[in-house]
């Protein structure tokens, strides 16, 4: 008889794709997926081409500073918690698997409630506080970062690192000239402002674009409702709200990457080996997770670390100029990092949840 499991994570994309790299491997096991998410967050559409049964379910965000709805969002995440239990009891799961955002806490919460074993993953340094919500009542916590461990109870921790979505290293640059409409006179670079979208990356990139045309193509994912009318018909610059299955063609086509610094992202962005400036978002607009996350890649030699608060034109140009020119020291940088099997040790913790044999 087949496995049942149910995948869980959302709000932005950084906390959907990992899931959606595990499928592949689930389904070579045999297991049924159910993904439960919310009404009609990211995660809705981007499990949509997996043709897997979805449920949506309240959901409350949890803020760190003052908004009418902290006092109201409690009251969704309950509702979401007897929503996830009343589905949990339907589908009856052998395991769960959350990759966090708000989203997950109701559905680890319940199944926790109901006995079925819970693994959770924390993809920056310092754990979110969805997952502090959810690491008391889970079995095992993976993680993305070494420093991490220190920060999670030992008996549960896991380095794992972050799962990668197979199909982006089978990426055709032939493909990705073709659908920006680029070729091969000019290399290209990639800007990457996050799944909602950075207006101060973008920001950034739009004002320094006539200097940036002279020696690149720049195609640019924006984020939703973030493209610019205006610029729609220039030569050698092309914007995308979001791309799903064309993205491997556009990483493949990518020389250079400007990119915010989510944990998924800058995984990929190793994976894949390319060289790469990030600009973390602010602590002031965050918990500073892309910062420490940034700042990691940097001592490591994978990346440039720009900080948003010291962000000018000059200094973005003189950035992209210098990654580019130095673009192999980075590229053997990273060629040289241990790269671990993140799917496949993820895998065999789920196998072991969903078997009772895990300790």
């Amino acid at each position: 008889m087949s496995k049942k499991i149910v995948l869980t994570g959302g709000g932005t994309a950084g906390h959907v794709t990992p899931n959606m790299a595990l499928i592949p491997k689930l389904r070579d096991l045999q297991y049924e997926i159910t993904y439960m998410g919310s009404y009609d967050g990211i995660e809705k559409k981007l499990i949509e081409d997996f043709d897997i049964p979805y449920y949506g379910i309240a959901t409350g965000k949890f803020r760190r500073y003052f908004d009418p709805k902290n006092f109201s969002d409690p009251f969704r995440v309950l509702k979401g918690m007897r929503e996830a239990r009343k589905y949990l009891k339907e589908i009856k799961p052998d395991v769960v698997f959350s990759k966090g955002g708000f989203v997950s806490v109701p559905v680890v919460r319940a199944a926790a409630s109901l006995g079925i074993p819970c693994i959770i993953h924390e993809s920056d340094m310092t754990p979110g506080l969805a997952n502090k919500l959810c690491i008391p009542v889970a079995q095992k916590v993976c993680c993305n970062f070494p420093e991490t461990l220190n920060m999670l109870p030992a008996n549960k921790a896991v380095l794992t690192g972050s799962p990668i979505r197979k199909e982006l290293t089978a990426g055709s640059r032939e493909a990705g000239y073709k659908l920006c409409g680029f070729d091969a006179s000019k290399p290209v670079i990639m800007v990457v402002g996050g799944s909602l979208g950075s207006a101060a990356v973008n920001q950034a990139v739009r004002d320094v674009l006539p200097e940036l045309l002279k020696d690149f193509q720049v195609v640019h994912l924006c984020g939703k409702d973030k493209m610019d009318n205006l610029l729609l018909t220039t030569p050698g610059y092309k914007q995308f709200e979001y791309i799903k299955s064309e993205m491997k063609d556009i990483f493949a086509m990518a020389d250079i990457v400007i990119s915010r610094a989510g944990a998924n992202a800058i995984s990929e962005l190793l994976a894949l080996r390319k060289p790469n400036i990030l600009i973390p978002l602010p602590a002031g607009s965050s918990r500073g997770d892309q910062i420490l996350n940034a700042k990691s890649f940097e001592s490591q030699g994978f990346s440039i670390m720009i900080d948003e608060d010291d962000l000018t034109n000059k200094l973005l140009l003189e950035k992209v100029q210098e990654l580019y020119f130095n673009r192999f020291s980075y590229v053997d940088a990273m060629s040289k990092s241990n790269q671990r099997d993140a799917v496949g040790t993820i895998i065999g913790l789920i196998e072991e949840a969903a078997d009772g044999k895990m300790s």
